[in-house]
């Protein structure tokens, strides 16, 4: 079978024709139109040559603990050295610090190929990224000074910490300590499934860590952010002395198996070493910079998980030959079987609709900084890009799972370590069934619906003003008022809203996928594939809207779960 393909075309339409990169011009003024073509065509290379070929062997060889560090997958550090000289760290970072400047939408389109190469190794250079936001936009000076230029530059990587043993979702819970000590703080505690939370690709490491000082008020109004580095930075700024910070031991896990995932202790002996970021007992709202950028970024894992996974799908079904097909006594290749073409269509089409949310996403994220409208249209993004393109996920790489047939459930063909990998995506960064909360309560109930209806308002504009494909356009204006239906009765209080959310969320997905599909196909650019997914997803894929809409109203305040004490 082939290797990975990076879809430069694909990344290519959504980002012109249906994200509308143009609007990006004035406020970055290092951005071009003409950067487009050859970025993606550097990062097909890169993703292709040098990170492809490491993925199978990051599954089968994970890390492994060796004197009290992580010594990463092998070939991993070689790979992330060229990352580093290719300069893909510093794409998006600012200028001041050594980065190019560029919009976070190109950088996103880099990562996809990366995450779909390997996602193992992609999650460290993607932590760093929202590390080096989170201290952009919250650290004093000093910090930004001594620590952004080498985290831009790729020579030291960062981590959140923010999960503890009795604290996950709940993070009122942390129990780690930070006492102050003059101009810097000690900490003391523990933090579980930090992801490359330790390794020997960089010559430093730093954590951003969630802590509580001894006077902090309860719950998640006394918690505090610090930047924690592995190695302590001597006179000249360099990485000089260890820091009493060390991995315990590593996560056995499910997937992912060549991204290390580590239990980190923060103070075993005289305390951790660490330095505020942002004011005290207001490190959650800073943490969230980071949280937000990774809530995005996930979306983009299941994008690009699933597009690896078709891809590999795809390709299987054009070189197996099983059985004949009506017309012919010849062996026929499975992709010619109705079932086989009903399950390429139906990856094909879906992965259409979650590229298009997620480049215009990108987009809306990278102008946020010049409007409040963009800014709102971004948080009201966030959790459908995180929790649909997920879920979408699950159900991509299962299906090519299901089109190798029983090879697909050999781990030698290497598709069932895409289902592995995917299964995680759904769960971290707050599960999906916090994002659907989010979606509804601070993002819907927060402002009495008002960003959920100019978005609905410029669904049916849009609808109102295509022209091509009108049997479509008709399926999509129907579409739109089952969303605009549903915001409506969670807002009345119709329906038991935490009960219904998921379902929301999952509408939510499923209509502004089909809005941007049917956008791209007005343009003259569209090709004639992209017009088969189009139709494709409205005959078999946006049809769910009705079902989902249903159960979001049958989840009515006279008709709640009953308690699952009746399970016992």
């Amino acid at each position: 079978m082939s290797g990975y393909r990076y879809p430069a075309k694909d990344i290519q339409f959504c980002l012109e024709h249906i994200a509308d990169i143009a609007r990006l011009e004035p406020h970055f003024p290092n951005y071009g139109a003409d950067l487009v073509e050859p970025i993606l065509s550097e990062a097909a290379k890169f993703s292709e040559q040098c990170v492809a070929p490491t993925n199978r062997l990051g599954d089968k060889t994970p890390p492994k603990m060796v004197a009290r560090c992580v010594q990463e997958t092998p070939d991993f550090k070689h790979v992330y050295e060229l990352l580093q000289e290719a300069a893909w760290t510093t794409l998006a970072a600012p200028e001041e610090f050594g980065g190019q400047g560029l919009p976070r939408a190109l950088e996103v389109a880099f990562n996809e190929g990366i995450q779909s190469a390997n996602l193992s190794f992609s999650l460290c250079p993607l932590l760093t990224q929202g590390a080096v936001d989170a201290i952009e936009t919250h650290a004093s000076q000093a910090l930004k000074e001594a620590y952004l230029p080498n985290m831009v530059s790729g020579k030291w990587t960062g981590t959140m910490n923010l999960t503890e043993p009795a604290a996950g979702t709940d993070l009122a819970a942390i129990k780690t300590k930070a006492v102050p000590d003059g101009d810097q703080y000690r900490l003391y505690g523990q933090k579980i499934f930090i992801t490359w939370g330790d390794h020997l690709m960089s010559e430093n490491i730093i954590h951003l860590v969630l802590a509580r000082l001894p006077d902090a008020p309860e719950g998640v109004k006394g918690i505090s952010l610090f930047l924690v580095p592995k190695y302590l930075l001597d006179e000249n700024g360099h990485a000089g002395r260890r820091n009493d910070v060390f991995p315990l031991s590593l996560e056995h896990k499910m997937g992912i198996h060549g991204s290390p995932t580590c239990v980190m202790q923060y103070g075993e002996t005289e305390g951790a070493i660490g330095y505020l970021v942002g004011e005290e007992n207001k490190g959650l709202a800073a943490m969230f910079t980071m949280m937000n950028n990774a809530r995005q970024s996930v979306g983009l894992q299941g994008l690009a998980v699933a597009e690896a996974a078709y891809q590999m799908a795809l390709d299987y079904a054009h070189e197996r030959k099983q059985g004949s097909v009506k017309g012919s006594k010849e062996k026929a290749v499975i992709a010619e079987h109705g079932d086989v073409k009903r399950m390429l269509w139906q990856m094909a089409s879906t992965l259409a609709a979650m590229r298009a949310l997620m480049y215009t996403a990108s987009v809306e994220n990278d102008l946020s900084n010049t409007d409040a409208k963009h800014m709102t249209r971004t948080e009201l993004y966030t959790p459908i890009v995180k929790g649909w393109l997920t879920e979408m996920a699950q159900e991509i790489t299962s299906l090519a799972v299901q089109v190798h047939g029983g090879m697909g459930y050999i781990e030698e063909t290497g598709v069932a370590q895409l289902l592995r990998d995917a299964r995680i995506l759904p769960i971290y960064e707050g599960t999906n069934g916090v994002q659907a909360l989010d979606l509804v309560g601070r993002k819907l109930a927060a402002d009495q619906g008002m960003a959920m209806s100019a978005l609905i308002d410029e669904m049916q504009t849009d609808a109102a003003s295509f022209t091509q494909h009108i049997d479509l356009v008709v399926s999509l204006k129907s579409q739109i008022r089952l969303l605009s239906d549903a915001k409506q009765a969670m807002l009345d209080g119709d329906v038991e809203s935490s009960e219904a959310a998921y379902d929301f969320m999952m509408l939510s997905g499923y209509v502004i996928g089909g809005w941007l599909l049917l956008k791209g196909a007005q343009s003259d650019q569209a090709d004639q594939a992209w017009l088969a997914k189009a139709n494709f997803y409205f005959d078999h894929i946006a049809v769910r809207s009705d079902a989902l809409f249903a159960s979001v109203k049958r989840f009515s305040k006279d008709q709640a779960i009953p308690s699952t004490e009746l399970l016992k």
